[in-house]
């Protein structure tokens, strides 16, 4: 192969180069600078921002993404996120945990639902926290409209009843859905106090739409009102967001969950089938057209997916549902199917994300790239030289292998590539998923690295 040092690498600012080293070389996807070491997934990319033309049409769609730990599932759903938000999406995400679930006895689920909101994100605030922005918009929206559409000032007789008839028209509706009355409501509670500019009252209301309000009581003492967003009704009111966020100026709202394996995990058979019956609950209302501007992607392992003891496919009207049909096989796949599984990037593929990282570290560090293809041809060859790397490597272990070589190289200037790819250190075997678990659950990834068990790369 030629030598390709000597083409121009694209320039990747520091600050986001910075963010991409040192996510990737600790086992965490970063969530700026994708488009720089995306590689491969344009079928699955596809696909997935297909579904996003079907929700800001009115639809609605629901995904699985599934692979194993450290195949890219964490990364896909960070792409389409920023994708989403792009096309001026409101995005929120969550990892289940023993603590957030969609159902359980001890608020789980309500949970889950305080972590979304607060991970409330859209094109101008990309880290999360967006409600009140959400919020102010709509209000301001109104406003526009009436000054512009129906040729009153704000100071003008007559503004604030041409505001309110346009809030009634939202609300109408909002009102439709389930709970949609009870939003309405205090989404007017807002517009009131920040027509009169009510701060405290604006934040109160903020707590009611974050889940925040612990019993109907406090609500009632604070607000005057006598509903709460609850641990059974939480997916409720975010199908009645969604309806909203499109009033509001939005596209529509994506949900993104990831680590399903926590659902696989929970020890009693019923605690995990009322989880399964929630997710079924979601799908079906995706599928038939109950929900509208909602999209939802989630993401978890062959294991926690296919297990027909503990998985998702140990409760039959899931399982009979996301089944693989008689047609698709190794190496074709139906990308319209519910569930996505995502196959191994190929060595040319893995090629290319190499070069691309060999050139963002340069840049981030200020030498010169001395690593050739030829050495690039030569790492990934001892990486999969490796016993069982065929059926067991995962990029993630590519990569943080490939970066600490990187790392080492800078350091020592004397040093070549070809003195580290003879050494010992790649070549212990790849972890069969059996040990690999059990390091896990120890707390290691194998190299007496703390794991990462909550971000996938």
């Amino acid at each position: 192969m030629n030598d390709n040092t000597n083409q121009t690498p694209v320039r990747v600012p520091k600050r986001i180069a910075a963010v991409i080293i040192n996510s990737l070389k600790g086992g965490v996807v970063p969530r700026v600078g994708l488009p720089y070491i995306t590689v491969g997934r344009e079928r699955e990319i596809a696909a997935l921002l297909h579904d996003l033309e079907l929700v800001q049409d009115g639809g609605a769609s629901f995904r699985f993404l599934v692979g194993r730990y450290g195949s890219g599932k964490s990364f896909l759903l960070q792409t389409i996120r920023n994708h989403a938000m792009g096309n001026n999406f409101v995005v929120c995400d969550a990892d289940l945990s023993p603590e957030r679930r969609f159902q359980g006895t001890g608020g789980q689920g309500l949970a889950t639902y305080r972590e979304l909101i607060r991970n409330l994100s859209t094109k101008t605030r990309p880290d999360g926290g967006a409600l009140n922005l959400v919020l102010d918009r709509w209000v301001s929206g109104i406003q526009s409209q009436v000054t512009l559409e129906d040729g009153l000032a704000p100071d003008a007789p007559g503004f604030e009843e041409a505001m309110e008839r346009r809030i009634l028209a939202t609300m109408s509706e909002i009102q439709e859905l389930v709970h949609g009355y009870d939003f309405a409501r205090l989404l007017t509670m807002y517009w009131h106090a920040s027509i009169e500019g009510d701060d405290e009252k604006k934040a109160l209301v903020t707590k009611w739409f974050r889940g925040e309000y612990r019993t109907k009581t406090e609500a009632r003492q604070e607000l005057g009102v006598n509903i709460v967003i609850g641990d059974d009704d939480w997916y409720d009111y975010l199908k009645v967001f969604a309806t909203f966020l499109k009033a509001a100026g939005y596209q529509g709202l994506i949900i993104l969950i990831d680590e399903l394996v926590n659902l696989y995990k929970i020890p009693n058979a019923v605690s995990r089938q009322y989880n399964y019956e929630k997710i079924l609950t979601m799908y079906n209302d995706t599928l038939q057209g109950k929900a509208h501007y909602l999209g939802i992607i989630m993401g978890g392992t062959p294991q926690t997916i296919e297990d027909r003891r503990r998985g998702l496919y140990s409760y039959e009207a899931l399982r009979s549902r996301l089944t693989q049909g008689r047609f698709a096989q190794e190496g074709i796949a139906d990308m319209l199917a519910p569930v996505i599984h995502l196959q191994p990037l190929t060595h040319e593929e893995l090629l290319v994300l190499i070069e691309k990282l060999a050139d963002i570290h340069a840049g981030l560090f200020g030498y010169a790239r001395t690593i050739t293809q030829e050495e690039l041809v030569q790492f990934l060859s001892a990486e999969y030289d490796r016993v069982g790397a065929d059926s067991h490597l995962t990029p993630r272990e590519v990569i943080r292998d490939f970066i600490e070589l990187l790392d080492i190289l800078s350091q020592n200037p004397g040093m070549k590539a070809e003195d580290l790819l003879k050494g010992s250190f790649l070549q212990s075997p790849v972890l069969a998923p059996a040990e690999a678990a059990a390091q896990k659950s120890a707390g290691t990834d194998g190299k007496g690295h703390d794991k990462f068990s909550e971000f996938e790369i």
